[in-house]
C-alpha cells in the first residue's frame, strides 16, 4: 500500500544544463554544475569566472622538467607580489588560486619543500589572478596553472597524453622555462636535453608562422641558482657555457627571450630519511630574482600588445 505525495517538478534545473559551458582552456561543452572539464579536466571554476567579468584572462606557462622547482617558484611569486603594492601588485580571483600560495609557503616555513605536484590536472593548482600596476589604469588577468613536470614530460614524447597541456600552450601568450642549475653544475645533462625537447614541442605546436611560438616572449629561468655564482653573475654566459644545446635552440626557435637565475632557498642540507630517503630541506628562505623574469614577460607582452602584433 503506498500513499499519495505531492512531488513538485523543478523542471526549471532542465533549463540550466540546455544551455552549455564551454572550458575556457579547450572550449568543450560541458554542464553548468561540472567541477571539471570533461575532455582536458580543466576546472570549471575558470570558465565560470570568465564569464563574470569583462576582462578576459590571458594564460601564461610556466614549465619545467619533475623537481626543477615550479610549484616553490610560482609559489613564492604569488607571495612577493601580492605584498608588494608599490611595484606590481597581484590579487587571487577565487579561494582555489590561493591554494598554491598557502601549500608553498606553509611548507618553507616548516623547512620543508611542497609536495610533489600529481600528475591529474584535476590535481593541479591553478591560479587566476589579477595583476595591477601603481600608475596604469588597466589591469589585467591572467590564468597560470602549476603543472606536473612528468606529466610535461608525457606529452611531449606522447602527444595528446594530457589534452589539457596541448590546448593551454597553444593559447598562451607567453612562458617562463625553469631550469635546474644544481644538476647543470654536477654535469648532468638531462636538464639541457629535456628543456631541448620542450623548446622542439613549443617550436612545433602551431602550423602558422603568425601563431608560432617564435613570436612568443620566452624567460629561461636558472633556478636554485644561490648555490651556482656563476650563474648569478651571468645567466646567459652560463646557458652557453653549460646547456649549449638549449641556448642554441633559444636563438632559433625564439625571437624573444632572456635568461635570468633565481633562487628561494639561501641555504639546503641533505636530510636522512627511512621513508624517503636522502631529503633536500631548506635551511632558511631567502628570495631572489623572482619577480624580474615574470616582470620581464610582461613588459614583453605589453610592448606587442601596444605595436599591434
Amino acid at each position: 500500500m503506498t500513499r499519495d505525495a505531492i512531488v513538485p517538478l523543478e523542471s526549471y534545473r532542465l533549463v540550466q544544463y540546455a544551455v552549455p559551458i564551454p572550458c575556457y582552456i579547450c572550449e568543450t561543452e560541458n554542464t553548468y554544475d561540472a567541477e571539471y572539464c570533461r575532455n582536458c579536466l580543466a576546472p570549471m571554476a575558470l570558465a565560470h569566472q570568465a564569464n563574470s567579468q569583462k576582462i578576459r584572462p590571458s594564460m601564461i606557462a610556466v614549465m619545467g622538467g619533475s623537481a626543477v622547482g615550479k610549484t616553490v617558484y610560482l609559489g613564492m611569486l604569488m607571495d612577493m607580489l601580492s605584498r608588494q603594492p608599490e611595484r606590481m601588485q597581484l590579487l587571487a580571483r577565487g579561494a582555489f588560486s590561493i591554494t598554491l600560495q598557502q601549500t608553498t609557503m606553509s611548507a618553507l616555513a616548516r623547512c620543508t619543500f611542497p609536495e610533489k605536484t600529481p600528475n591529474d590536472p584535476d590535481r593541479w593548482n591553478w591560479v587566476h589572478c589579477q595583476v595591477r600596476w601603481p600608475k596604469r589604469r588597466h589591469p589585467w588577468e591572467l590564468i597560470v596553472p602549476d603543472m606536473a613536470g612528468e606529466a610535461l614530460f608525457e606529452e611531449i614524447h606522447h602527444p595528446h597524453s594530457y589534452r589539457v597541456i596541448g590546448a593551454y600552450l597553444k593559447k598562451c601568450i607567453g612562458a617562463m622555462i625553469l631550469v635546474d642549475t644544481l644538476r647543470l653544475k654536477e654535469g648532468s645533462r638531462d636538464q639541457d636535453y629535456f628543456t631541448m625537447k620542450l623548446v622542439s614541442y613549443l617550436a612545433e605546436l602551431h602550423d602558422s608562422p603568425k601563431e608560432s611560438w617564435q613570436r612568443r616572449p620566452v624567460a629561461m629561468v636558472f633556478t636554485k641558482a644561490d648555490q651556482c655564482e656563476p650563474c648569478v653573475a651571468d645567466p646567459a654566459g652560463y646557458a652557453q657555457a653549460h646547456a649549449g644545446g638549449l641556448w642554441q635552440q633559444c636563438l632559433e626557435r625564439f625571437s624573444i627571450h632572456k635568461f635570468f637565475a633565481a633562487g628561494v632557498a639561501g641555504a639546503c642540507v641533505w636530510r636522512e630519511s627511512r621513508s624517503e630517503g636522502r631529503v633536500r630541506v631548506p635551511l632558511r628562505v631567502e628570495p631572489f630574482g623572482i619577480v624580474e623574469p615574470f616582470e620581464w614577460l610582461l613588459e614583453q607582452i605589453k610592448a606587442q600588445r601596444l605595436a599591434g602584433k
